[in-house]
């Protein structure tokens, strides 16, 4: 199974991704972001609930527990962002569109990126995910860094292949 197969396998909200198409592209690559991007707030959480349980064993104040409701609320809301945003590739452009009650679409024209780099960090080598930075010929770029990207090595094959011509294949 190739990653546009995954791709599409994983892309349940194509009507999201392809109103912001015009209507003589398609689709080259469309993902969400890796789902590391909700450690943090899922930490916070988890942090709420223990401080939270333990200022409530110690005072035996149950109120502090309508302090711990925030922080649930921010986790959805965060889990509602990140099934909103997705990474596009095109034959033309590529963008990122994100965004819960304000949409915004982000856009790079392909002739217009120069140089694409892949980092990947040690935690997110660990979780399967990298960084995609962007360079381009204008002065002001939209994309310069593309955080949590998922499928990283086989993402920057395609994107790459996509913006620069197709890749070789390594034999086997």
């Amino acid at each position: 199974m190739n990653l546009q197969d995954m791709m599409v396998q994983h892309d349940n909200s194509s009507r999201t991704v392809d109103k912001y198409l015009m209507s003589h592209e398609g689709r080259v690559i469309a993902v969400r972001r890796h789902p590391a991007v909700l450690i943090p707030p899922a930490a916070l959480v988890v942090g709420g609930l223990i401080a939270c349980g333990v200022i409530a064993a110690l005072t035996g104040a149950l109120w502090i527990w309508w302090l711990w409701l925030p922080t649930l609320g921010y986790l959805l809301w965060k889990v509602v962002a990140w099934s909103l945003e997705f990474f596009l590739v095109t034959e033309h452009r590529v963008m990122v569109v994100k965004g819960v009650l304000n949409r915004n679409v982000a856009m790079m024209p392909l002739s217009k990126v120069t140089d694409i780099t892949l980092n990947r960090s040690m935690l997110g080598r660990m979780l399967g995910y990298g960084e995609f930075l962007t360079e381009s010929a204008g002065q002001k770029q939209a994309l310069r860094e593309i955080k949590f990207m998922p499928y990283p090595e086989q993402l920057y094959l395609e994107v790459s292949s996509v913006i620069f011509g197709s890749v070789d294949e390594s034999p086997d």
